[in-house]
């Protein structure tokens, strides 16, 4: 099907029975898509929406005024704030968010805005009391990274509260944004290691096992994040053109332990790899295959009979040691401190690597469009915002780029 302007979309329908209008969304085709990738996406996208539709994560209208209704009734017999982040705010962030985004929202609340006015009623909170938790808040120590979050959380339950007319004004109008400490300031920028560090980095691999070898070789090389590469299937992988295509995020709460999902935006994406990261992904799938043969001639010599799970290779590129199961999205964590502690590298983890492939790759001349696009950023935007540095400081190698061709053309006139 196609819009009034000619974009190209699938129309996905899941029947609700008899009777009942099916439940339906829209995919548009990004440009430039092979039949075979769209394919693949769409039965992709289609099975997500069944499995959220059969977990009542989609509403139909009809569904979503009931649910509002409830929610405004449940609204009506709330005091305390705890009663209702519990019972209408998070109830609401179930059919709004992914299952990480959830648990972020619910630790901030259990452990920073609950203990203080979880107790008090809704209606009788004051700006001077939240103004109050927050001084104590940052006077804590906390990272002004939670401090936020804290503000957007409250900003968030209050705006709902009052469009919902269980509050006369919300108490957050005239709370002023908390304001980053000025000892915080060198904290909260953005680290990345050089082009130096990152040779060294690498030099290092070297002598670490060899999936450890592709993982970090693979994050360096497309700034992926952790837990794209953790889902990262074989399928997704070409390594006769040399890219990959993120579509898995491999994600864990306390809550629901290991799930796949999509990535953070939602969308799909192609990152091309250098020569040197196509040989380690092609070793690690020639290993792969090695292993599974050793694990069958055993098994023959020994007369067991061969058990599928252990003799077949895994669909997933990283895996658990002696498993087919995919690597945990902790297991990096583990790996890199383990890895900073034995060649005395500060700081060592997975998104400063991601921060470092962004700010390399601007301060060497890249636009921020296409950096933008290979991070998975919303827009490019949120890119410029987190790399303004590193954008002028490419901005300034660009200016001096011309300025230099022009001197050469004066001098030789």
């Amino acid at each position: 099907m196609e819009t009034k302007d000619g974009k190209q979309f699938y129309r996905i329908r899941v029947s609700r029975g008899r009777g009942l209008t099916p439940y339906s969304m829209r995919w548009y085709v990004p440009d430039g898509w092979s039949k075979r990738r769209i394919e693949s996406e769409l039965n992709r996208i289609s099975a997500k929406f069944e499995e959220d539709c059969q977990n009542g994560l989609i509403l139909s209208r009809q569904e979503q005024k009931e649910r509002e209704a409830q929610e405004k009734a449940a609204a009506a017999k709330i005091e305390t704030l705890k009663q209702y982040g519990e019972r209408v705010y998070m109830a609401a962030k179930i059919i709004q968010c992914a299952e990480n985004t959830r648990a972020y929202y619910q630790n901030i609340l259990d452990f920073h805005i609950y203990p203080v006015l979880g107790d008090l009623k809704l209606p009788e909170i004051t700006p001077a009391q939240i103004s109050s938790m927050f001084l104590d808040i940052q006077a804590s120590g906390l990272a002004f990274s939670t401090v936020k979050g804290i503000y957007i959380t409250l900003g968030q339950l209050f705006k709902m509260a009052y469009q919902q007319d269980l509050i006369e004004k919300n108490p957050m109008d005239k709370v002023d944004r908390p304001r980053q400490m000025k000892t915080e300031l060198k904290e909260e920028e953005i680290k990345a290691f050089s082009k130096e560090e990152l040779k060294y980095i690498l030099q290092c691999l070297e002598s670490e096992p060899l999936k450890w070898r592709a993982y970090i070789s693979l994050m360096i090389d497309t700034g992926c994040r952790k837990g794209e590469l953790c889902g990262l299937k074989w399928e997704s992988v070409d390594l006769n053109d040399g890219y990959i295509l993120i579509k898995n995020n491999l994600c864990y709460t306390a809550k629901k332990g290991v799930y796949d999902d999509t990535p953070k935006t939602g969308k799909a994406r192609t990152i091309y790899l250098s020569p040197d990261v196509v040989k380690l992904l092609k070793d690690l799938k020639s290993s792969e295959a090695e292993t599974i043969n050793k694990r069958i001639k055993r098994l023959e010599k020994e007369k067991k009979p061969l058990e599928f799970s252990r003799v077949t290779s895994s669909e997933y590129v990283f895996t658990q040691k002696g498993f087919n199961e995919p690597m945990h999205p902790q297991a990096p964590n583990r790996y890199f401190q383990k890895f900073s502690e034995k060649y005395h590298i500060e700081d060592f983890h997975p998104h400063k690597l991601r921060h470092s492939f962004a700010s390399v790759a601007i301060t060497s001349g890249a636009d921020i469009a296409s950096v933008s696009e290979i991070l998975g950023h919303a827009d490019k935007a949120t890119t410029l915002r987190m790399y303004t540095h590193a954008d002028q400081e490419a901005q300034k190698k660009a200016a001096n780029i011309f300025r230099e061709a022009l001197r050469n053309a004066k001098d030789n006139s």
